[in-house]
């Protein structure tokens, strides 16, 4: 995939798809590394499943034989002299931790790209799910969380309505703006 953002979309996706009911979305960029890690509370991967979830062959797709989302996040990130590590748990408390690592100086570091957009796409998909998306460097952090948000609007006002839809990704795309200018 072309941006970071894109990988952040579908390995969402997957724990959207593994009954999550909250996702942690971090990127850290520190000492030179841009680490992506995401982390739900979902049903989890079985060890055989785990073992081979990086094949490309490997998929839980009814639609197509391939998944190709996991293999070109690692692809991404060894290209860089990075790593993709996957943790995952099918005895309580379950849960995936999926976390990629990325040398920001290397000609084949990705970029993060719209992850605006990406986060936008994950609440209006699945507005009843809990989403923490931190984005920390250097210069600050963009964080947003859509429990404190769900706890501010009220039970009236799903996540999911276009206004409110509109202001979170007004919110991420100022920062995001702020941010691409360094």
């Amino acid at each position: 995939m072309k941006e970071l953002s894109l990988n952040i979309l579908d390995v969402a996706k997957n724990s959207v798809k593994a009954g999550a009911k909250r996702v942690i979305i971090r990127i850290v960029e520190e000492g030179g590394w841009r680490t992506l890690s995401i982390i739900d509370d979902g049903c989890g991967m079985p060890p055989e499943f785990l073992a081979t979830v990086t094949d490309p062959f490997t998929t839980t797709r009814t639609t197509r034989p391939v998944g190709m989302g996991l293999p070109l996040l690692k692809l991404a990130a060894e290209q860089t002299g990075g790593t993709l590590t996957i943790e995952s748990s099918v005895v309580p408390p379950t849960g995936t931790t999926v976390t990629a690592s990325f040398r920001m100086d290397h000609l084949d570091c990705v970029p993060v790209g719209d992850y605006a957009g990406s986060i936008v796409t994950l609440i209006q998909g699945s507005p009843e799910i809990d989403f923490l998306f931190e984005y920390r460097r250097a210069d600050g952090e963009v964080v947003l969380d859509t429990a404190q948000i769900r706890e501010i609007l009220g039970p009236e006002v799903p996540l999911d309505t276009p206004d409110v839809l509109v202001w979170i990704e007004g919110s991420l795309q100022f920062e995001q703006a702020e941010a691409e200018q360094i």
